[in-house]
């Protein structure tokens, strides 16, 4: 296998399209020289003495059929940004001390979402690097982290990567990477990273001048959809599934979430999903210590997480918004778009005994059926991740408005309590255990005048069509929208920010001491409800979860004793658990 990225191969370069390739390293252009490898075509070899040389931060590019030079599609650092010549890095050099780092599994953790350049005032991976100590107190267990690859511009989402295996230079470059994984296991936390396979953001992709990494005429939401199955796909796969191999190898990073999978558009026999799944247990075999795979679908389709002897993908885990639609709608009425299937604590019932809402019923906002059943003998519940809030549910609205803009305390307490004793496994968006005033917005900066204005002007036509108005859409492009998407910490230890948070660290604490929340299959959930009088409660074992979403006091019979209520007028005595309008409790029954 060739390894571009370091090593007596560093400079190789697939190009199967060009005619000639020179490499500029230094400053010095040398002649490349057209070779097969195993079979490999159309890949270019520099001449022996240049690859070797192994000094670490040499400027280089590929000059291909006399235009160029552009940066190695497998570059490790753009100190120049992604218009730049990359600089070579190797990984190798790096002394690990997370050698007693035994790893964490997806089964009863939670997971952190970040990101790195709102996270922290600095927006740096040596910052967030500083606050491990506040989230081993709060009690996750994986930090999952945006995407860090490069990208055009200085502070992004990070979905507008270019170059995949780039760890984006302001965030601090690939060292610094190294030190937060360090950091984060020496903590005792996992880290996952979110990596984007279906498309390649509008600034700075000079993959068409190498190869046929995309399909011309073939897009998704994004633009043309990758070349995972077309001519030369071959390379373009293997390109693929060795830079998630980079990040489970050199930067010993736990897992990987998978971005919108569903716009993978891949007719071969073996899916590259079905690839991914392989390689994460050929690499946890390797290592021993887990590596945890986790696709962002809306496709509801379980084979994802069936094993691959079921002729499923073997991923370990995959994002399920019906959770979040159906508790979203339950706490803030909210019913316009794909919301509006999820009126009802009927529809909460069903996603908490089935995982999915949609498993073959009717989608009103796709206008067809969607989804299939998930097979209870082939996944477990903790396969399934959910959320209350998440970068997208919460950056894809007009302002970015959090649900703190718009809940009450007692509401977002109630939504603490489901996130995290459902039979699913958790995740929280960074802020929202604290109930952050910050909204979290779209933003960019991409250098190109053109590109930013095309931007700014298509989220608001965006939102025109859904009825949005669109004076209230901030610009993408102004440095204000990224500075008021920041977190203010000293939020965390005033009133009921302070109070949110207590309640997040006693649920996962509570989590972690009550193996019934965390543990056992599908069917094993009971649900009752009342849409009249707007209650739900959950058993799981011998724990039953009771949710008062009405503002009027409710009495249920129940004998017990509270492991956690988030009002402190609950009260369960003679028989009958008493729960306050906007609040929800934990208790053990007897």
């Amino acid at each position: 296998m060739l390894e571009n990225a370091a090593g007596k191969n560093r400079y190789d370069v697939w190009a199967p399209n060009a005619d000639s390739v020179r490499l500029l390293a230094g400053d010095r252009e040398y002649g490349m020289e057209h070779h097969h490898d195993g079979g490999a075509h159309g890949w270019w070899r520099a001449p022996a003495d240049v690859a070797a040389q192994q000094a670490d931060g040499v400027r280089y590019g590929y000059i291909v059929d006399g235009e160029g030079p552009f940066p190695d599609p497998r570059s490790r650092r753009q100190p120049d940004g992604v218009h730049g010549l990359s600089a070579t890095f190797d990984p190798s050099t790096y002394e690990w001390k997370d050698g007693g780092w035994k790893g964490r599994n997806l089964k009863g953790s939670v997971i952190y979402e970040m990101h790195l350049g709102t996270f922290t005032p600095e927006g740096t991976l040596d910052a967030a690097a500083g606050k491990l100590d506040y989230l081993v107190e709060l009690g996750v267990d994986f930090i999952e982290l945006l995407p860090v690859n490069g990208f055009n511009g200085v502070h992004n989402w990070g979905y507008d990567g270019v170059l995949w295996y780039a760890v984006h230079e302001p965030y601090g470059g690939p060292e610094a990477y190294q030190r937060f994984v360090d950091a984060a296991h020496a903590a005792g936390l996992g880290v996952i990273q979110d990596v984007v396979y279906n498309h390649l953001g509008p600034s700075g992709n000079y993959l068409p001048k190498y190869g046929p990494y995309l399909k011309s005429g073939e897009g998704n939401t994004w633009g043309d959809s990758v070349n995972l199955d077309g001519p030369g796909s071959d390379d373009v796969r293997r390109y693929i599934l060795e830079n998630a191999a980079m990040w489970l190898r050199d930067y010993h990073v736990d897992g990987l979430r998978l971005d919108a999978v569903h716009a993978l558009r891949d007719e071969r026999a073996v899916h590259i999903l079905e690839e991914f799944g392989a390689l994460g247990d050929e690499i946890e075999a390797e290592m021993g210590i887990p590596r945890t795979m986790i696709a962002e679908s809306d496709l509801n389709n379980p084979r994802l997480i069936y094993p691959r002897k079921d002729n499923g993908y073997g991923l370990e885990g995959q994002w399920s918004d019906d959770f979040h639609h159906a508790v979203h709608v339950n706490l803030s009425g909210e019913t316009t778009g794909y919301y509006a299937d999820f009126d009802s604590l009927a529809v909460l019932a069903k996603v908490l005994q089935h995982g999915f809402l949609h498993d073959g019923s009717y989608s009103s906002f796709r206008e067809r059926h969607h989804g299939r059943p998930i097979r209870h003998d082939l996944a477990q519940p903790s396969a399934l991740v959910v959320c209350l809030q998440n970068h997208d549910q919460i950056g894809n609205r007009a302002t970015g408005d959090r649900l703190t803009a718009s809940l009450s305390y007692g509401k977002l307490a109630i939504g603490a309590v489901l996130t995290m004793t459902s039979p699913f496994t958790p995740m929280l968006f960074m802020g929202e255990e604290f109930g952050a005033s910050t909204p979290w917005q779209f933003f960019t900066s991409h250098p190109e005048p053109e590109l930013g204005k095309a931007t700014a002007e298509g989220r608001i036509k965006e939102f025109e069509r859904m009825g949005w108005d669109p004076a209230v859409v901030p610009d993408p492009q102004d440095l204000e929208t990224f500075q008021r998407s920041k977190l203010k910490w000293d939020e965390a230890g005033e009133g009921d920010h302070a109070r949110l948070l207590q309640l997040y660290k006693d649920l996962a604490q509570l989590r972690r001491n009550t193996p019934e929340l965390a543990d056992g299959g599908f069917g094993e959930t009971s649900v009752e409800f009342d849409d009249d009088e707007y209650w739900l409660q959950f058993s799981r074992g011998s724990v039953r979860v009771v949710c008062n979403f009405g503002n009027e006091a409710l009495g249920t019979p129940l004998t017990g004793s509270v492991l956690l209520a988030t009002d402190s007028e609950a009260a369960l005595e003679e028989g009958t658990l008493t729960l306050p309008g906007g609040s929800a409790a934990v208790v053990r029954v007897h």
